[in-house]
């Protein structure tokens, strides 16, 4: 059903403009694995050495942000390629 559904919708589209919203698809997927995977390290980090937790509270928030400036332009760009 599902593959129906985007085969479908890929019948309306060109090739280019599908490719880009796979790509903005798969950004948001890597961005969310990097993050859980970043969540999870701090915690086990602070489990291990709970002085230190602020530390990693802190780093993992900043690292947390980069990705997500990263997933936000990788789907910038796959946007302005739908739109174009």
């Amino acid at each position: 059903m599902l593959l129906t559904m985007i085969l479908q919708t890929a019948a309306g589209i060109s090739l280019g403009k599908f490719g880009a919203a796979i790509g903005a698809a798969v950004a948001a997927l890597a961005a969310a694995l990097g993050i859980g995977k970043i969540g999870s390290s701090a915690l086990e980090a602070g489990a291990r050495q709970p002085e230190q937790a602020g530390h990693y509270r802190l780093t993992a928030i900043i690292i947390g942000a980069l990705v997500e400036g990263a997933c936000l332009f990788a789907i910038l760009v796959c946007l302005l390629g739908i739109l174009n």
